[in-house]
């Protein structure tokens, strides 16, 4: 191990496990379940295709995701505490998960036995594809030379701009999640309403209601447009990508569709890269969430 500090995040990140080997990131599962009692490693012991696969199949059986354990944790870090390697941790927002207490948690076990441990655990204050973002923000930092502090310091920086803008197939798994009342998903099955969501600081917020698939991820693309628009920073300083459940063709559809979009706006773009949005909030979404994950380049080229 030569590097000179290591980077590990929750599953909630949703990157790729061959993207993931790549860039030396380590993974620290999330836990998916279809029963309440065989709870699975996903990626691991499930993959995503698979969980979706079984959503779809299963219509009416709401899955549901548990949080990596201390020990989980405890595991992970343990080989570059061992190897004197400082560690940085991004793990979803607080708001939504235990994750990040429990990467905590381990980090103090773990300082008990080896005190000159250095790990630093960040709220990344989002989730799935932005973390994944985020994480990846944190990659360039280090393979660009930056130091250990600067780069936490940096991304402190840069985790408020971090925004989803996205939409769902269906309100129903919204309403189980508790996401919504059942008036709004009732309303919203009668009349074909699907929401569009902007996540931002942790928090998710309304963005509006739209009859029709079409129409509600026209309404994501606006709310990208909306954003680059206000922002005093040129499309080049920000890292964007689209996010996907089941339908994979729907996905690279909407990536390339949105590329176009943003070309005829002017903004010079000729990448936006598609992932899948993994089971750690494919349980609250359905199989369908389709959007947008925008958030600023730690470093501006």
């Amino acid at each position: 191990m030569s590097e000179e500090f290591h980077i590990i995040s929750d599953g909630s990140c949703d990157l790729p496990p061959k993207l993931a080997q790549e860039k030396n990131i380590t993974i620290v599962p999330f836990y998916v379940s279809f029963d309440d009692e065989h709870y699975l490693k996903e990626n691991v012991e499930i993959d995503i295709r698979d969980f979706y696969q079984q959503m779809v199949d299963k219509k009416g059986v709401y899955p549901k995701s548990s949080m990596p354990s201390i020990r989980d944790y405890e595991e992970a870090f343990l080989p570059y505490v061992k190897a004197s390697i400082p560690i940085i941790c991004i793990c979803i927002t607080t708001k939504f998960s235990g994750s990040m207490q429990s990467a905590l948690n381990a980090r103090s076990l773990l300082q008990e036995k080896y005190p000159h441990a250095e790990i630093t655990v960040i709220d990344a204050t989002v989730n799935t594809v932005l973390q994944g973002q985020y994480v990846l923000e944190a990659v360039n930092l280090r393979d660009h030379g930056v130091s250990y502090q600067n780069t936490v310091a940096r991304l402190e920086d840069i985790k408020s701009t971090g925004r989803i803008f996205f939409t769902v197939g269906n309100m129903e798994y919204l309403k189980h999640g508790g996401r919504i009342g059942k008036v709004a998903a009732l309303a919203g099955s009668v009349l074909d309403l699907r929401p569009v969501i902007t996540l931002k600081q942790g928090e998710i917020f309304p963005s509006g209601l739209d009859r029709g698939r079409k129409r509600s991820t026209k309404k994501a693309q606006d709310l990208l447009l909306e954003y680059l628009k206000e922002s005093s920073l040129g499309i080049h300083c920000y890292s964007i990508a689209v996010g996907y459940g089941y339908d994979i063709e729907e996905g690279i559809a909407f990536r390339n569709q949105s590329l176009a979009l943003l070309k005829e706006k002017g903004y010079d773009i000729n990448e936006l890269p598609v992932y899948q949005i993994g089971a750690t909030i494919g349980v609250h979404t359905g199989p369908y969430p389709l959007g947008f994950g925008i958030i600023e380049k730690g470093i501006h080229v």
